[in-house]
């Protein structure tokens, strides 16, 4: 049975390295930031495997994707010592309406993130960015496992996740994408941390 508990959260905030990690809702504010993070060729890279996209997101409208944050889906912006790095959206695979993940079972959380500009990149923000997010998703008992889509043409982001403590569980199309779905269990995750 689904439990319904949502995916809008109060800022979070963690220490990383010598700054100080700011995980909080996107807001109408960082649409221009947002579209200038999708148009960014490593942003698309890590998205699509359409070399020719102009976009990330290629159906995002920034605007509207803030403007349905709700308890299923909810975009964030991750700062650090208050400068915007990156974007995470958290999302409930099993209720949110686009149904993105098709048939999936409840109580999962699905997370995307990517990390804005080329010089915040391979600075281990990313993993203290996953780290602060997971331990949210899990500070939620019903929450079994999270699970997470990247391209299987990105090598170096499965290996991110597998650091991370997230299994391979397969390959799947998401409309052109062809992705190496991963999964990380509460149990594991609990293991590892």
């Amino acid at each position: 049975m689904a439990t319904l508990s949502s995916v809008v959260w109060p800022p979070i905030v963690v220490r990383s390295g010598e700054a100080t990690l700011t995980i909080r809702q996107a807001t109408q504010q960082d649409v221009p930031m947002l579209e200038r993070w999708d148009r960014d060729p490593e942003v698309i890279a890590c998205v699509t495997d359409d070399p020719t996209s102009p976009q990330a997101f290629i159906d995002a409208v920034w605007c509207e994707e803030i403007a349905a944050n709700s308890d299923v889906t909810c975009y964030y912006i991750a700062e650090l010592d208050r400068r915007p790095i990156g974007g995470i959206q958290v999302i409930d695979p099993h209720l949110e309406p686009t149904h993105y993940w098709g048939e999936i079972e409840p109580n999962l959380r699905a997370i995307d993130i990517w990390i804005g500009d080329d010089r915040d990149r391979n600075a281990g923000h990313g993993r203290a960015m996953m780290e602060a997010v997971i331990d949210r998703c899990f500070a939620e008992p019903a929450i079994a496992a999270i699970v997470i889509d990247p391209l299987t043409s990105n090598t170096e982001a499965h290996r991110f996740y597998r650091r991370l403590g997230f299994q391979v569980v397969g390959r799947r199309m998401f409309g052109d994408d062809d992705c190496l779905v991963h999964r990380l269990e509460r149990a594991d995750w609990r293991e590892g941390n």
